[in-house]
């Protein structure tokens, strides 16, 4: 097995740059930058499912957005069905304790390329809102 470095950065670097293209505001670029930038603390913090939860619980269409794309991209990377959307909840509970500590792993290793690939690709958004 050949491990392209890519596999990961792909994926952010597509979705982000799709998200920016759709989102002319200013303030909806803030959203999405200050989102992605933050992914990785509060997975680090608060975990996995309630990362999940709160997309639900989500106001700002820019933050819910990022979120949507993270499991998007999640699910794309650890081949595991039924991550983004609404059955994505009940995916992370019904997961083995081995499988759930791999996808949080790799969640973090994601939240990380979203925190970066955000400030390169919306290195002209600046302050907060």
């Amino acid at each position: 097995m050949i491990l392209d470095p890519r596999a990961i950065s792909t994926p952010v670097y597509e979705a982000l740059s799709e998200l920016r293209s759709q989102t002319q505001d200013n303030t909806g670029l803030k959203e999405q930058k200050n989102q992605a930038v933050e992914l990785y603390t509060y997975l680090s913090t608060w975990g996995m499912m309630r990362l999940k939860a709160e997309e639900q619980a989500l106001s700002q269409d820019g933050k819910k957005q990022v979120v949507r794309e993270y499991f998007k991209c999640l699910q794309e990377l650890s081949e595991i069905e039924n991550l983004e959307g609404d059955r994505g909840l009940a995916t992370l509970k019904n997961l083995t304790t081995e499988d759930y500590l791999g996808l949080t792993g790799l969640g973090l290793s994601l939240a990380r390329e979203f925190s970066f690939w955000a400030s390169a690709i919306y290195h002209d958004v600046s302050g907060e809102d």
